[in-house]
């Protein structure tokens, strides 16, 4: 086990060598750049497990001296899963499998939870003494080697656990532990019930996806304004948290053919299925039953702006992991492969700027209800790109023309 290393924060630049992966040569694929959790896609970075397939994930519950546990390993367990592992299983349409692996026991740390001085924003040297002690007495009970992805869960109610602090850890030196280097830990500090899925939107960031929300440099005004209700990675509280389809692209669970790339002038006419209907997923159409035919179809449109931009719309309402959305319809966003996580590096397009909706439970009303809705038309601020919303057939998607040019 490596005893001397640094860890820089999620929002943080990785420094380890990673290989490019050939992804897709579409020619609206963005090019992956030097930014931290770039939202190119063109190459995969291999320095991240790619969640296409069955990832194994370990759950180490550490506990201090200076607090006895009011809760169980089990209880805290069950706080994340199966919510977690449900919610990729429906963003990534059953391609994806998050396998939890708790520890039924609590693991003691050498140093009162104050020691480590834990807050949102750690020190390097905190959060290295706190990784490495971690590590130390962890690895006598389990075999790091065997699992893809690595959960340190604290106490809740030792007196130094802050619950902010919970994110991913991106380490520039990795730790070493049964062979295997460990590039990245998930410190979870969370109360007991947590927040609503933030352990999906921490595990995002092992998948190389950023933070979409927007930190206000004094900490004061509102944190949801570049994408509000509308993916994960902006907020763990939203109504519709499902994965954009950007994204679903980037992590491979959009074939090509489900991605359409509108390059040519005029007027392009395309049928979109909603982004959280899966295979079997019902989906209420135009003439009002339930219909199961959706899931293999067109999801994404996207129509390229610049080097490193795009327009992405796709059709999103209340299914699969978007049940509680407030509006739905055709949701236009733009995409910066340039830009670093926490920067804004995905936008939401508002086609309905002067309104608000969902003011009760919306993260961000004036987003809430972005969506062009059925019937609607809305040319694109900035950019010479209109969409109008046309129908719905019967089995639920939504028809669309895209005029460009």
């Amino acid at each position: 086990m490596c005893t001397t290393m640094s860890a820089l924060a999620a929002t943080s630049m990785l420094s380890v060598p990673s290989v490019a992966e050939p992804f897709s040569a579409e020619p609206c694929a963005l090019t992956r750049t030097d930014a931290h959790h770039s939202e190119g896609l063109d190459t995969w970075n291999a320095a991240y497990p790619r969640p296409a397939r069955r990832l194994d994930a370990v759950m180490v519950f550490l506990s201090f001296p200076d607090a006895h546990p009011l809760t169980t390993p089990d209880e805290l367990a069950a706080d994340h899963f199966p919510a977690t592992g449900t919610f990729f299983r429906r963003a990534s349409y059953g391609k994806f499998t998050l396998r939890p692996h708790p520890l039924r026991q609590w693991i003691r740390m050498p140093r009162p939870s104050t020691a480590y001085a834990i807050q949102r924003d750690w020190t390097v040297a905190h959060r290295a003494a706190y990784l490495r002690d971690a590590l130390a007495v962890a690895d006598r009970h389990v075999d790091f080697s065997r699992y893809d992805i690595v959960y340190f869960v604290a106490d809740p109610d030792a007196p130094g656990v802050d619950s902010d602090a919970t994110k991913v850890v991106n380490l520039d030196r990795p730790l070493r532990a049964d062979g295997t280097d460990i590039r990245r830990v998930v410190t979870v500090f969370e109360n007991h019930p947590p927040d609503r899925l933030v352990l999906a939107h921490e595990t995002g960031h092992v998948f190389d996806l950023p933070d979409l929300y927007h930190r206000p440099v004094d900490g004061k005004g509102d944190w949801d304004t570049h994408v509000g209700d509308w993916d994960l990675m902006g907020s763990q509280f939203a109504l519709a948290p499902d994965l954009f389809g950007w994204h679903k692209w980037k992590l491979g669970w959009l074939e090509p053919r489900q991605v359409r790339c509108v390059r040519d002038a005029g007027p392009v006419r395309l049928t979109l299925e909603p982004l959280g209907a899966g295979p079997g997923t019902p989906v209420t159409g135009a003439a009002g039953a339930p219909s199961f035919g959706l899931g293999r179809g067109t999801k994404l449109a996207v129509v390229r702006t610049g080097a490193d931009s795009v327009l992405a719309f796709e059709a999103r309402g209340p299914v699969g992991n978007d049940a509680a959305a407030c509006r739905q319809g055709v949701l236009v966003y733009r995409v910066n492969s340039g830009t670093r996580s926490g920067r804004g590096p995905v936008e939401v397009v508002d086609a309905h700027p002067h309104t608000e909706a969902c003011w009760e439970d919306s993260v961000y009303p004036p987003l809430a209800d972005a969506p062009v809705a059925l019937g609607e038309s809305f040319t694109v601020p900035g950019e010479s790109v209109r969409v109008e919303v046309e129908g719905r057939t019967a089995s639920g998607a939504w028809t669309v023309k895209i005029t460009t040019g």
